[in-house]
């Protein structure tokens, strides 16, 4: 499932890599807070939720980000999204969670709208504009 979403526009358009399919399901098995979700129709996965756990200094709570919702090319549009979201949900809700987080690419328009769908908005404090998602590249260990 990951495989395709990485090799779609969306993802980055390359397969992952050998040395990242090696390591991807123990790494998620040994994360501590790592929490997948797969959706299945007639035995085949159509859809993946990654999240982890961490928390919210300013709430004192633990929150869910979800890293990755994938849903296979053919299945878009049909639910299969929006169930692992209220999973992820349920699941954040039953561990005392304060919120959901997530990062989507702006010009991603069907996720973006999946997602404001569901109820996610932009963080905003006071007066201050949206909140940006930052990253910094530490190099690609093989």
């Amino acid at each position: 499932m990951l495989d395709s979403y990485a090799s779609d526009p969306r993802g980055g358009s390359e397969p992952l890599s050998a040395q990242v399919r090696d390591r991807l399901i123990p790494g998620l098995k040994s994360h501590p807070t790592t929490r997948i979700w797969l959706a299945w129709d007639a035995g085949q996965a159509v859809g993946l939720c990654v999240g982890f756990l961490g928390f919210s200094t300013f709430q004192a709570r633990p929150l869910l980000n979800i890293h990755d919702l994938a849903v296979v090319p053919g299945r878009r549009g049909g639910g299969v999204g929006r169930a692992l979201l209220s999973a992820a949900e349920s699941h954040a809700r039953q561990a005392g969670c304060c919120k959901l987080t997530l990062e989507v690419q702006d010009d991603n328009h069907p996720a973006r709208g999946l997602y404001e769908r569901f109820g996610f908005r932009d963080v905003k404090y006071g007066d201050s504009g949206p909140t940006r998602f930052l990253s910094k590249n530490l190099g690609n260990l093989t």
